[in-house]
């Protein structure tokens, strides 16, 4: 069974929008104080998850150090694929002892 990630409260072109605004109010002296906060009760949107989408978008751009979103979707992915494996692995060894055990056992003809 596969954990379903959560349902996006927010659309992707709206998350696009609050990050650049985000940034640019960031990136003038005037608007720096606040920007985040100012950002998201414009937009409605939570403070904090404002903050998060610019960290990230800053991670992601190279401009803080961070694990990427690319390299936490792959990371993700090798997981799984790892708990996969670990199971198929398991599956493998039971049937292997199961079949061991059938071929030490003393036939009748």
């Amino acid at each position: 069974m596969r954990d379903m990630p959560a349902p996006r409260k927010y659309p992707p072109e709206l998350r696009e929008r609050a990050i650049r605004m985000a940034v640019e109010a960031r990136q003038h002296a005037a608007t720096r104080a606040g920007a985040i906060a100012r950002v998201s009760d414009q937009l409605g949107i939570n403070r904090e998850t404002l903050r998060n989408w610019v960290s990230q978008a800053e991670v992601d751009a190279g401009h803080r150090p961070g694990t990427t979103t690319d390299q936490a979707q792959r990371l993700a992915e090798l997981e799984r694929e790892n708990r996969e494996l670990k199971r198929a692995n398991a599956i493998l060894k039971s049937a292997s002892a199961f079949f061991a055990a059938e071929l030490d056992r003393p036939h009748t003809r």
